[in-house]
């Protein structure tokens, strides 16, 4: 009974207030309800922002994923494109540097026209102190034999001395085993050129007659004799003369012509 009689008593102050707050309401001005408007959105506009920014925030975030996953697939294809003209600049240089091999051949046949050649390019090198070798790309296929002569553009490379059916060893001159026969352009008086064990760029000229005059600056050519080297292929330079006590051991510091260092393309003379 007491529960029932508290709700009862509940209910009707609730229907008082309501009626009161009607009753207020209807009387009350126009130009009064501004103030109330201004009170209810004091307390609603914060309320408002907080909801509406959290929106931007939620939207600002799906744009930045969708950021995202663009920049991820633009990353994609400018790797893919990369990659593509990496492949492409690679293509190019290999066709450049086939380019530059063929005129190199062309330059070298030309140059060597009287000799029947056999076009190579050096797959390997040795140029040390104690042996000089270049290993080429032609062999026994190829008509290589042994004791073929061996140029360059600039001169005398050397001569094949070991032949496999693709490939073929070359000594080159400045070997200290190496011995060439030469003639110094301003006399025909022959010497020998030989490599030495201290210097891998440099030739040692000796045996030169007492009488012959020795200028630096003169060339010097193969003589044509020994049976390997045919005569007149171009050897290298005088660069210093050495006197001596005894006039019959003299010799000279020849620079050969040709760079075994960076010599990249040669031709064989076919026998």
């Amino acid at each position: 009974m007491n529960r029932n009689k508290q709700s009862n008593i509940l209910g009707g102050i609730i229907t008082f207030i309501f009626l009161v707050l009607l009753i207020f309401l209807s009387n009350v001005q126009l130009d009064k309800l501004s103030f109330l408007e201004s009170a209810v959105n004091s307390i609603i506009t914060p309320i408002q922002r907080v909801f509406t920014d959290l929106k931007y925030k939620i939207q600002g975030n799906s744009a930045y994923f969708t950021d995202i996953e663009t920049l991820q697939t633009e990353n994609k294809e400018l790797k893919e494109i990369n990659s593509k003209l990496e492949t492409e600049l690679r293509e190019l240089e290999s066709i450049k540097a086939d380019n530059v091999t063929l005129q190199e051949y062309m330059n070298l046949t030309q140059k060597y026209a009287d000799y029947n050649t056999i076009p190579a390019y050096v797959i390997n090198k040795d140029i040390s102190n104690y042996s000089s070798d270049l290993v080429i790309n032609v062999g026994k296929q190829d008509g290589v034999e042994a004791n073929m002569t061996v140029i360059a553009d600039k001169g005398l490379v050397g001569h094949i001395i070991s032949v496999t059916d693709h490939t073929a060893k070359v000594q080159v001159i400045v070997d200290p085993a190496s011995t060439v026969s030469c003639n110094i352009s301003t006399t025909e008086q022959s010497i020998i050129c030989k490599g030495t064990l201290e210097n891998n760029q440099i030739l040692r000229a000796s045996y030169i007659p007492t009488d012959a005059e020795l200028i630096q600056g003169d060339n010097v050519y193969t003589s044509g004799v020994g049976g390997i080297y045919r005569k007149g292929i171009l050897i290298g330079t005088i660069e210093e003369i050495i006197t001596t006590s005894n006039v019959t051991d003299r010799y000279a510091v020849i620079k050969p012509a040709v760079d075994f260092s960076m010599v990249d393309t040669v031709l064989v003379i076919n026998n």
